[in-house]
């Protein structure tokens, strides 16, 4: 009876551990948040075990059933699409309620995103916040107001779609010189660290378009 959370790779097949294939290889059953992502993982690995979708839209009503079933002795390992499962995934609320009822969880180390690129900034990261995915509308303008006073590194998730109007509000709230990093496609073939103030990297992507998934650091204020 026990329930694992099980980084799975942000991009190469490769980054995943010796353990955490055994822990998938062991399970009575894997928790996917998408059981067609998660299965290139699986097949890649050769790990043929049951399979269920475990995600944002559906957790609330099978969050219940899964307790019943890790209580009746099963073991369960949860996989996000990349990453972490509970950074910025599904995760938190399986993982309460078997603290609630005294079922054991066990995370293992390994891949998350905003761990690289906050090393391979240049940023200094002695003391930083992670933000996740910032608020589309409701809340933004405050958080914005906030975080450009705070004098930790910044890193946040972004989606390409929305990096140019994010990187123009932080312009706006921080000041166009403000020191930052757009990690993009890590570990990955076309993976890129682009640095220089937010101005420049604004700019730089203007130019070129923007795809894949996206990182930002942003250095605290001084």
């Amino acid at each position: 009876m026990k329930l694992y959370l099980v980084p799975s790779p942000i991009g190469n097949l490769a980054d995943i551990t010796y353990r955490a294939v055994k822990v998938l290889e062991e399970a009575d059953l894997i928790l996917a948040e998408d059981t067609r992502t998660s299965s290139v993982l699986l097949r890649h690995y050769q790990i043929n075990k049951p399979v269920t979708p475990y995600h944002q839209h559906n957790e609330h009503k099978i969050v219940q059933h899964l307790l019943q079933q890790l209580q009746g002795g099963k073991t369960m390992a949860m996989l996000t699409d990349a990453g972490t499962p509970g950074v910025s995934d599904p995760g938190f609320l399986l993982v309460r309620e078997c603290a609630r009822a005294g079922v054991p969880v066990e995370c293992l180390p390994g891949a998350t995103a905003f761990v690289p690129a906050l090393v391979n900034s240049g940023i200094p990261m002695t003391r930083f916040a992670f933000e996740g995915f910032f608020p589309l509308k409701k809340g933004r303008h405050t958080l914005f107001t906030k975080l450009a006073t705070e004098e930790r590194t910044i890193v946040f998730y972004e989606s390409p779609m929305r990096l140019l109007r994010t990187l123009s509000d932080l312009i706006q709230y921080f000041g166009p010189d403000r020191q930052c990093c757009v990690c993009r496609e890590l570990t990955k073939m076309f993976e890129e660290n682009k640095r220089g103030t937010l101005q420049e990297v604004h700019d730089y992507f203007a130019e070129k378009g923007v795809k894949g998934e996206i990182v930002v650091v942003v250095q605290g204020v001084e």
